[in-house]
């Protein structure tokens, strides 16, 4: 079975194609072809990148920078050209959509219908950033595959399972029964990332209790029990929780009410600002934590405060999830962050020592992807899970496809 996968983001576009047999494999496989296109640098202009499993690359500029144009044009290279993969569109039995934001009405990956893009549309008021971008993906290919089954994955799914309590919000009880919840997101990486941790350290998901670690330019945990999600940082949006790359995490609501009242800003400035002008970048400046990091190391005061303020709400965080499991059987990083940064990983680990956890520190150093990085002595095992979504995406296809 091919499955093709699309992973929007607000200024880039992800695709891979892949290929699973009667079952598909414990771990992520490589894409038969994977595409990257980001118009992030320059108005009009899309850079694009291409690479096949048998190592053919191709890099071009494309002349637009609107996102059906170039995802038409990135899928053409899939069956003509120097990528080609394919023969015709024709052999592509499915096609899988990351979708931000699933609502209430959606608890698990399902079939595209009018009814789906309505209700993906009608949601994003809740995800305006990234749900408009997954249905122009849809739309696509509503046009260039109209009888090829669609699917959309929601982040937010793997959150459903999550008590009442940790659900609701302590405002009048009518907000809850007009939808405002918590959802939580990263549902496809915490998903991922919770079944990964599981083989690596030979364990039933049912015997775990996880703290998975997406650290991004957006950043959520969620406590993992026995595979499901009982508790997340993320929210109603992905505002609320961690202090992230551009996003400020949870603040509190008074603060906001008081710039309005003052007259100091607007519904519409007060959105920028705590999605794009707060967290590292509002502190430091700068919104990548290599930055940040060496900046750091460099002397800057505030580079140093925002990386202080980083670990603190960190370590707050982990102590949530860790209070809601009652106990860890494993802490899991992941994301850009959490993947490649020995520093982060090791302040955020040094609050833990009192729970038995020590790190290795040489294997630290070395941020090796899918290994166990704790000490042979330490009681709680500490892992790097290179974070597959478009793999989970594939997989959530091929079990949607196996029910049919």
């Amino acid at each position: 079975m091919k499955i093709l996968v699309l992973n929007a983001g607000s200024s880039s576009q992800k695709s891979r194609l892949y290929e699973l047999g009667n079952a598909p494999p414990e771990a992520a496989q490589k894409p038969l072809w994977q595409a990257d296109a980001d118009w992030g640098h320059t108005v009009g202009k899309t850079e694009l990148r291409i690479r096949t499993a048998s190592g053919v690359e191709s890099e071009e500029t494309l002349a637009t920078d609107k996102r059906p144009e170039v995802i038409q044009q990135m899928l053409q290279s899939l069956w003509s050209g120097k990528t080609q993969v394919l023969n015709s569109a024709e052999e592509i039995d499915m096609v899988g959509h990351r979708v931000v934001h699933g609502g209430e009405e959606f608890e698990e990956s399902t079939l595209v219908t009018p009814q789906v893009k309505e209700a993906i549309k009608r949601l994003a008021v809740l995800a305006p950033a990234h749900n408009p971008a997954n249905l122009e993906g849809i739309q696509v290919i509503d046009r260039i595959l109209p009888d090829v089954p669609q699917v959309a994955v929601f982040d937010t799914a793997f959150h459903r399972a999550m008590p009442l309590p940790a659900v609701v919000y302590p405002g009048p009880y009518s907000w809850f029964e007009q939808g405002i919840r918590r959802f939580g997101f990263h549902g496809i990486s915490h998903q991922y990332c919770s079944q990964r941790a599981a083989q690596i350290l030979d364990k039933d998901p049912s015997e775990l209790r996880l703290i998975t670690c997406h650290l991004g330019n957006g950043c959520s945990l969620a406590a993992i029990l026995k595979g499901k999600s009982i508790e997340t940082t993320m929210g109603f949006t992905p505002l609320e929780g961690l202090m992230m790359g551009s996003r400020s995490g949870s603040v509190d609501p008074g603060i906001l009410l008081y710039l309005l009242r003052q007259k100091e800003t607007t519904p519409e400035r007060l959105d920028t600002t705590l999605n794009k002008e707060s967290g590292l970048k509002g502190i430091a400046g700068a919104s990548d934590m290599r930055q940040v990091l060496q900046d750091a190391r460099d002397g800057k005061e505030l580079a140093k405060l925002a990386l202080d303020m980083y670990i603190h709400r960190l370590r707050y965080y982990i102590g949530a999830m860790l209070a809601t499991l009652g106990g860890v059987d494993a802490l899991v990083f992941a994301g850009g962050v959490g993947e490649n940064s020995p520093e982060i990983r090791a302040e955020a680990c040094a609050a833990f020592g009192f729970l038995g956890l020590q790190l290795d520190p040489e294997k630290n150093r070395q941020s090796p992807a899918d290994t166990d990085i704790a000490s042979a002595d330490s009681k709680v095992r500490v892992l790097i899970v290179h974070t597959e979504e478009d793999w989970e995406i594939a997989r959530e296809c091929w079990k949607l496809a196996e029910r049919r």
